[in-house]
């Protein structure tokens, strides 16, 4: 295969933002609503609607969990915004955040078999946001907040998990963390090295990053041996601009206290300096990370560039420095570490229980199911997780989340391993089929430049 050229790397990187702008009003959007019932007449619609609805309608009133059986509220997510942190492109509003939302609710459904709705909010106050998505709860079987910025996503998240019975994640904080968490993991195993005795810096201490701390630890890192750098320097107890935060965001306060075993000042060279593996979630490069600070680190370095759309240094720049495996949250170049990888297959195995909510461990039994798979296929430099065109991962994950939840007690429905699989796969499967299926008939056309 020939090796391009660093012009030709960038311009195969910045040609996916040129085609959106093509082909969005081409389609008008990327998702629409279709029937899922037969109507094989019109004499149908007295089963569908009136007057035959009524009979379901009164046997949910009596017995309110029938409307998992009586209407897609089991399948369907609302994907929710204030359009506050957008990709890497901040506060955009609600109007701007929709292509984005759309395409999660596109990702939702052609990868895991999820109904989603994007639900982008005209207001910043969590309180609002707080009591929208409790009002629209009755309609959804699970919320997935998305871009909201930090800290009050801690806020809401924490509070919508307390008082709703149904599951509310925060894709910026659990998704990521579950991805970045089992690249991280695998990408040890490849150089040789131990999570448990990792350096593990962090370039970034938003949601993404804090998140993914959490999850580090939980999997096994050591929280002392994480140094985590934000904006103005490495995260330690003698920061006073951050004592707020002890009140308004306590989760990175916690950081400052307990992480970072070596109390290290600085900014984001020395935070990389001697260091296993980098994970940035900060904002768009290049340059965030410079070839300078990849060449400081510990030997057989690990880089995980993540943020969108421009890692914050670009992938061959990193190697030039030294590093031995590079991520990045993009689909042009190896070992892409992407939530898209995660969310489908862990909202799909807790809709198929009807999971209250989604813990920490049904997201670590994510983690080790994308572990062993990408163990499996067999680990290297280049490959460290599976990639989302290998479709097993999807029902993979969603069995051994919904495994999860039923040992944990939080599932209103128990299946076993073998049908929760077979359930999974259906589902996904039928997805695909439909969309394949319409493209076929020309009910999806193909754009003009294709």
């Amino acid at each position: 295969m020939k090796k391009l050229t660093k012009e030709e790397l960038l311009a195969k990187a910045y040609k996916p933002g040129q085609d959106a702008l093509k082909l969005h009003p081409f389609y008008r959007g990327k998702i629409e609503v279709t029937p899922k019932c037969c109507i094989r007449d019109l004499n149908d619609f007295s089963i569908w609607y009136t007057p035959g609805v009524a009979e379901s309608c009164k046997l949910i009133k009596s017995n309110p969990l029938e409307v998992f059986h009586h209407t897609n509220k089991w399948n369907s997510v609302a994907v929710v915004t204030d359009g506050t942190r957008v990709l890497g492109l901040g506060d955009i509003g609600p109007e701007a955040s929709m292509p984005v939302m759309e395409g999660k609710a596109l990702l939702f459904k052609y990868l895991g078999g999820v109904d989603a709705y994007p639900i982008c909010l005209d207001t910043k106050d969590p309180e609002e946001i707080i009591k929208t998505i409790k009002l629209l709860k009755p309609s959804f079987g699970g919320i997935n907040l998305e871009d909201i910025e930090k800290p009050k996503c801690f806020y809401i998240l924490d509070r919508l998990r307390k008082e709703l019975d149904i599951p509310v994640w925060h894709d910026d904080q659990q998704g990521t963390a579950t991805i970045e968490v089992a690249g991280a993991i695998n990408a040890l195993k490849v150089v040789g090295k131990k999570l448990n005795e990792a350096v593990i810096s962090m370039v970034g201490a938003g949601a993404a990053n804090i998140a993914i701390a959490r999850i580090l630890v939980a999997a096994g890192a050591k929280k002392g041996n994480i140094i985590m750098v934000d904006s103005k320097g490495i995260l330690n107890s003698q920061r006073k601009d951050l004592e707020t935060s002890k009140k308004n965001n306590p989760y990175k306060w916690d950081m400052c206290i307990n992480s970072n075993k070596w109390q290290r000042g600085g900014g984001i060279k020395d935070a990389l300096a001697g260091s296993d593996i980098v994970i940035a979630a900060s904002k768009p490069g290049p340059g965030i990370i410079t070839k300078a600070d990849v060449a400081g680190m510990a030997s057989d370095a690990i880089v995980f560039a993540s943020a969108n759309p421009i890692p914050e240094i670009w992938p061959w720049e990193a190697k030039e420095a030294g590093a031995r495996i590079v991520a990045t949250g993009r689909s042009d170049f190896p070992n892409q570490i992407n939530n898209s990888l995660v969310f489908p297959g862990i909202f799909r195995g807790a809709l198929d229980v009807a999971a209250k909510t989604i813990t920490d461990e049904m997201c670590l039994a994510a983690v080790f199911e994308i572990v062993k798979m990408a163990e499996d296929k067999g680990l290297s430099e280049n490959y460290i997780v599976p990639t989302m065109d290998e479709r097993e991962i999807f029902p993979r994950e969603a069995t051994a989340v919904g495994l999860k939840a039923i040992e944990q007690g939080i599932a209103r429905v128990k299946l076993s391993k073998d049908e929760l699989l077979e359930k999974a796969e259906q589902m996904i499967n039928r997805s695909r089929e439909q969309t394949k299926t319409m493209m076929k008939k020309g009910f999806i056309p193909k754009p003009p430049s294709y």
